[in-house]
């Protein structure tokens, strides 16, 4: 039964079940639902992966193996909102091996696929009534690849 109206729709040259596979790994509340494999008319190898449906952290996403014709861009991302800078290492510890790393959490994991991986806060300190403050978070998140909660913190506190 379809819960939610929208449904990210991931789409891979080949290799969509191992990148499910550790999405999956990555985050509580995850799990592969289904899995659709090529028959005999193809148009992929007979038993290779077609289609997955899974969900990350309780969210459905779905997966195809659909050849070269598209690849992922920094267009699209997924934000991973972490309350704690431990939950911010995992996440970027666990995507950074084959991955690139860009400015302000933003990384590319091996798969071609685009993660924020920010903390919860940062939206309300860059959204602050009090600008100079609001500055001080942006230009101290500009230096950054990977997100330091205490060197947010510190600049929202003028220190």
């Amino acid at each position: 039964m379809i819960t939610q109206k929208i449904t990210p729709h991931l789409w891979f040259d080949d290799n969509a079940e191992d990148a499910v596979a550790f999405y999956v790994s990555l985050f509580d509340n995850s799990r592969i639902i289904n899995v659709t494999r090529y028959g005999d008319t193809g148009p992929g190898p007979k038993g290779k992966v077609m289609a997955i449906g899974f969900e990350l952290a309780g969210q459905p996403f779905a997966a195809i193996n659909g050849g070269p014709h598209f690849q992922f861009t920094g267009a699209v991302s997924f934000f991973i909102h972490c309350e704690s800078q431990a939950e911010i290492d995992h996440f970027w510890d666990r995507l950074m091996p084959g991955g690139q790393p860009h400015q302000c959490g933003w990384i590319t994991d091996r798969f071609g696929l685009t993660w924020q991986v920010n903390y919860t806060d940062l939206p309300r300190m860059l959204q602050d009534p009090d600008p100079e403050r609001a500055t001080r978070v942006m230009q101290t998140m500009m230096q950054m690849e990977k997100i330091d909660i205490a060197k947010l913190n510190a600049a929202y506190e003028g220190r």
